[in-house]
């Protein structure tokens, strides 16, 4: 089978203001194969639906020369979103072993069928023996077969000639040999083709291969979703932390300037002793949030770069494995909970790939139930056999071979039934598992719905919040410096606008997140275009994989639907 390739178009969450449309899988028809990779839609205003076109991957690691690690740092892995999503799709360890499973399911489709094709073997065997061993007077061998011809026969009674089988009785009977001298070499070259006629196995087996490779497919894309949506929340996870550390910074540097004030101010005699340790107190209860925030950020880097499939580059050292380029957006988008519901069930390969294997496991079923019927195969070749009495090789013996085998358990104690009854028990477990996998889907998208909606609402309160908490800090330290207020009102006015900056970036990172978790949960988070070279998954040529509301585990329409 030629190799299976794909096209994929992907539409990243971030990048769209609402999901694409949908496709009709099987409307796409056999093209040529380009090779997939990605090129994202950088406007995320409009509904991008970036192209998966064919450019370079990423080439090895150069030859490595004299530079500097702050250079190659800065220089080879600055990533951006996008760049992000290509990368991790072009390297992740799963995505790659999906793409594996692939391959090893195409190979079991060439190993099962060729189990219904011809099978040619030819077959040599050569046989020498010493003639010290031929001229001995031991008894005539009773071998069967070429090597009872080859058998040396040396002065037998005449009385025994009579009952010896073979060219030699031959021989005898006609007086034309007392003492035959046989060849020391024997050799037969036989060439035989085998062909199932009929058996009740191997064709339902066949059908049952093919499901099996659409699941992997299915199983293929899923694990891009997932790898995707992983990207999207891992690259906010180090935009936010790297914000983190801004506000933190910000935060020392107002209570350095506070015990700068309060130093100067306790000099001059205007303020106590107590004013300065508080403001000390205050600047070293801050320092720890600050030394957090920015080991938190490097650990977001490290594990974003090990989802990217990045290796440790030894001339970087303690530097950061990767530099984050971008902002943390906020696009507010507006979800009908019910058509979310709905497209998660059509789009989600994840079910798609459940309803695979409840087809494969049917297949399985007819598999067993073959067991009850007759297997009928055909042989037939031809065979060459050297002359017993010379090695000459324009003396053989030549002739045609054709036989024709059936077998049929009449009786096997039980043993097929028990395996059709092992099969119908895996088939309805199958099944059970796919109508879980449909309230797996609802409650996943039901749940993302559920975190957009809070993380926008606390956006939504954290706006206006903060611009609040930078004006009582602004407050404070005026009636501070008017002698109206105290030192405590100064640094909780800084708390709380620490807290509110916090909780904004908080926020949108949620929202950010459980985005590409909502899109991922509905099947939106990327679209693709299949075209095949070579055997196409059915899920091309036909509506079986149809997995909306209303269609049951083995993709017919269900006849009574509960509430």
């Amino acid at each position: 089978m030629r190799k299976h390739l794909f096209i994929l178009i992907l539409s990243s969450g971030i990048l769209a203001a609402k999901p694409p449309a949908d496709i009709d899988e099987s409307s796409v028809a056999p093209t040529a194969t380009p090779t997939p990779t990605l090129v994202p839609s950088p406007t995320p205003a409009a509904t991008p639906e970036p192209i998966l076109v064919p450019s370079p991957t990423p080439t090895a690691t150069p030859k490595r020369t004299r530079v500097s690690t702050a250079t190659r740092t800065a220089g080879g892995r600055r990533f951006t979103l996008d760049r992000a999503i290509l990368t991790g799709i072009q390297q992740n360890p799963a995505v790659l072993v999906a793409k594996q499973e692939l391959e090893r399911t195409k190979g079991v489709i060439i190993e099962v069928r060729a189990q219904a094709l011809p099978h040619i073997t030819p077959r040599g065997e050569f046989q020498w023996t010493d003639p010290n061993l031929a001229g001995s007077s031991a008894a005539i061998r009773g071998t069967s077969g070429p090597a009872a011809s080859a058998a040396p026969i040396v002065e037998a009674p005449a009385s025994q000639i009579s009952s010896v089988e073979g060219p030699v009785a031959a021989a005898a009977k006609t007086g034309a040999i007392r003492n035959m001298q046989q060849s020391d070499v024997f050799y037969s070259i036989s060439v035989t083709g085998t062909q199932l006629i009929f058996n009740g196995t191997t064709y339902p087996a066949i059908r049952g291969t093919f499901f099996q490779r659409d699941s992997a497919y299915f199983g293929f894309r899923n694990t891009l979703d997932q790898v995707i949506a992983t990207v999207k929340t891992e690259f906010y996870q180090v935009v936010v932390n790297k914000s983190l550390i801004g506000v933190q910074e910000e935060q020392v540097q107002l209570l350095r300037s506070q015990l700068k004030d309060q130093q100067n101010r306790f000099e001059a005699g205007t303020v106590p002793r107590f004013n300065v340790l508080q403001a000390e107190v205050a600047l070293y209860n801050q320092i720890p949030q600050l030394i957090t925030a920015q080991n938190n950020f490097r650990i977001a880097q490290l594990t974003l770069a090990k989802t990217l499939g990045l290796y440790f580059d030894p001339l970087r050292g303690d530097k950061p494995p990767l530099e984050v380029v971008g902002e943390m957006p906020y696009s507010p988008r507006k979800i009908a909970l019910v058509e979310a519901i709905e497209l998660g069930k059509q789009r989600r390969p994840f079910l798609k790939q459940a309803r695979a294997n409840v087809l494969n496991q049917i297949e399985q079923v007819h598999v067993a139930l073959g067991g009850f019927l007759p297997t009928i195969n055909t042989t037939g070749g031809g065979e060459w056999v050297s002359s017993p009495l010379n090695s000459s090789w324009h003396d053989i013996s030549k002739g045609w071979i054709a036989q024709v085998a059936g077998s049929w358990p009449i009786w096997d104690s039980g043993e097929v039934y028990g395996r059709v009854k092992e099969q119908r028990a895996l088939l309805s477990e199958s099944k059970i598992t796919f109508d879980d996998d449909v309230r797996q889907v609802e409650l996943e998208v039901q749940q993302a719905y559920s975190n957009l909606i809070q993380n926008q609402q606390l956006v939504q309160s954290q706006e206006k919040n903060v611009d609040l908490a930078r004006e009582a800090v602004r407050l404070a330290k005026a009636r501070l410096d008017a002698g109206a207020g105290t030192q405590l009102d100064v640094l909780n006015a800084q708390v709380q606008l620490a807290t509110a900056e916090t909780t904004k970036l908080q926020a949108l990172f949620g929202y950010n997140s459980s985005l590409a978790e909502f899109d991922r949960a509905t099947g939106a988070q990327s679209t693709y275009t299949e075209s095949f070279n070579g055997i196409a998954p059915h899920a091309t040529r036909s509506k079986i994989y149809d997995t909306g509301s209303g269609i049951d585990a083995t993709g017919k329409r269900k006849k009574n639907i509960a509430p």
